[in-house]
C-alpha cells in the first residue's frame, strides 16, 4: 500500500469491498458498520504519518463534513457528550442557568448539561415524531433558561421551524443534536444545519460509524473559534501564561477516527442507499402485522434516514411484555432492544426530583417501542426472519391475540 498522498483530494474514495466477519455468523446484530477498502486504506495511511492527533485527516474531515451539511465551521471532538459540554461552555452556560431538553433521544448529549453544572429542565415530546415539542418546551422556559437542546430522534427531524421561532423570540441558544439522523432532510436542508450549533456523535449505531468521536457544526465565526480553543491545548500553547484563563479539555479527535470518518463520508450516499433498501424490506414484511403502521414521517420532512428500525406495539402491550419479546428474539439469535429509557426514569435524574408519570408520551414510546437490527448488511431473507420472529413472539406473549 502506498504512503499517504500529499494532497487531501488525492486520498482514496473507492476501494475493494470489505465486510467484517461476524464472531457468530448466525447472530443478527442490531448494528454492523458498513466498512470498505476505503476506510482500510485511510487508516493504514494515518498510521504511517508522524502525527496521530490534530493532523491533516482531522482538518479534512471537518472541512468535508461541514461542506456536506452546508455549514461554515466544523470542530471535531472526542464524543458527542464532550462536544455538547464544549458548546455549552462556549455559550457561557453553567451553574445557575437552565437548559431545556427532551427526556427521549441520545441521552449522552443531555448529560452534558449536568456536567456544566447547569440545571436540566425536561419537556414533553411530540408523540408521532418522538422529538421535542416546541409548544411544550415553551412551558418550561423561565428567566433562568439559556438554551434548548433538541434532537432528531431516531432519524426523524424535529420541528425546527417552531423551535427556531421559539428560540429567537425568547432569546435562547438552540443546540441541535443530529446524532441519530445523518442524511435526513427537513424543508430541503440536511439535519445539522438548524441549530446555532449542531452536535454529531459517531458511535454505533450511527449510519456514519467511527467507533467513537463527534463533531460540532456552526456558522458563527466567534463561536467556532472558542470551540477550537476549548477543545484541546495546542502545541503553540505549551508556554502560554493565558491558557489558564479558560481551561480547555482534552477532547480532540484522533487521526485514526478522522480516517474512518473520511472513508465513511466518501461513501455516505452508498451507505444510506443500502440502509434504504433494508428499510423497504422491513416495510414490506411488516404488512403481515395487523395494526402495525409504517414509520411516521412529518409533513415538513423530505427524507428520513432511520438510525434503527423501530416498531411501536399497541396499547395492550406492557413494558414487561415488550421485554419478553426482546428476550425471545435474543434466543433466536436476533439482537433487538427496547428503544430507550427516558431520562426522568433514570436513577440520577430521579434523585433530582423527576419521576415516572410526568411525561406520559415519552413513557408510552419507551414502554412499547422495539428497535430491530438495521444496517446495510442485512439480506431480504434475514429481514423476513427477523419480522417473522417478532410476530411469533408478539402472538405468544399476547396469548394469541391480535397485535392491537
Amino acid at each position: 500500500m502506498s504512503a499517504m498522498p500529499s494532497r487531501p483530494d488525492e486520498w482514496p474514495t473507492t476501494g475493494p469491498a470489505y465486510l467484517p466477519a461476524d464472531a457468530d455468523d448466525e447472530a443478527l446484530l442490531l448494528s454492523d458498520p458498513d466498512l470498505s477498502g476505503v476506510e482500510l486504506e485511510l487508516v493504514a495511511a494515518a498510521l504511517r504519518q508522524p502525527r496521530l492527533s490534530a493532523g491533516p485527516l482531522v482538518q479534512a474531515f471537518e472541512q468535508r463534513f461541514a461542506q456536506w451539511v452546508g455549514r461554515r465551521h466544523a470542530v471535531a471532538v472526542a464524543s458527542g457528550t464532550l462536544g455538547t459540554w464544549l458548546a455549552l461552555r462556549a455559550l457561557g452556560i453553567g451553574p445557575g442557568d437552565e437548559v431545556i431538553a427532551s427526556p427521549c433521544g441520545w441521552h449522552q448529549v443531555a448529560h452534558a448539561v449536568t456536567l456544566t453544572g447547569a440545571t436540566l429542565r425536561l419537556a414533553e415530546i411530540d408523540y408521532w415524531s418522538g422529538c421535542l415539542d416546541p409548544a411544550r418546551a415553551e412551558t418550561q422556559v423561565t428567566p433562568a433558561t439559556r438554551a434548548i437542546i433538541a434532537g432528531n430522534v431516531n432519524g426523524h427531524p424535529a420541528a425546527w421551524a417552531g423551535l427556531r421561532e421559539l428560540a429567537d423570540r425568547r432569546g435562547l441558544a438552540l443546540i441541535e443534536d443530529s446524532t441519530e439522523a445523518i442524511g435526513s432532510l427537513y424543508q430541503g436542508r440536511r439535519v445539522g444545519s438548524f441549530g446555532d450549533v449542531a452536535v454529531f456523535d459517531y458511535s454505533q449505531p450511527s449510519a456514519l460509524a467511527c467507533g467513537e468521536g463527534g463533531l460540532l457544526l456552526t456558522d458563527d465565526d466567534a463561536l467556532a473559534s472558542e470551540l477550537r480553543y476549548l477543545r484541546a491545548r495546542s502545541l503553540g500553547d505549551r508556554r502560554s501564561v493565558s491558557i489558564g484563563a479558560r481551561v480547555p479539555l482534552q477532547a480532540a479527535m484522533s487521526e485514526l477516527t478522522a480516517a474512518l470518518g473520511l472513508g465513511q463520508l466518501a461513501r455516505i450516499d452508498e451507505i444510506l442507499a443500502r440502509r434504504k433498501q433494508v428499510e423497504v424490506g422491513y416495510v414490506e414484511q411488516m404488512q403481515s402485522f395487523e395494526g402495525i403502521k409504517p414509520p411516521y414521517i412529518g409533513p415538513d420532512v423530505d427524507e428520513v434516514h432511520w438510525m434503527l428500525y423501530m416498531v411501536h406495539l399497541g396499547k395492550r402491550f406492557t413494558a414487561s411484555a415488550c421485554a419478553q419479546i426482546v428476550e425471545d428474539m435474543g434466543e433466536e439469535g436476533v439482537e433487538a432492544v427496547m428503544y430507550c429509557q427516558p431520562l426522568h426514569q433514570q436513577f440520577h435524574y430521579q434523585q433530582l426530583g423527576w419521576h415516572r408519570g410526568q411525561f406520559p408520551l415519552a413513557e408510552r414510546i419507551s414502554d412499547r417501542a422495539i428497535a430491530l437490527p438495521f444496517h446495510g448488511h442485512l439480506t431480504p431473507e434475514q429481514v423476513r426472519f427477523i419480522v417473522g420472529t417478532l410476530k411469533d413472539s408478539s402472538v405468544n406473549v399476547g396469548a394469541g391475540a391480535a397485535i392491537y
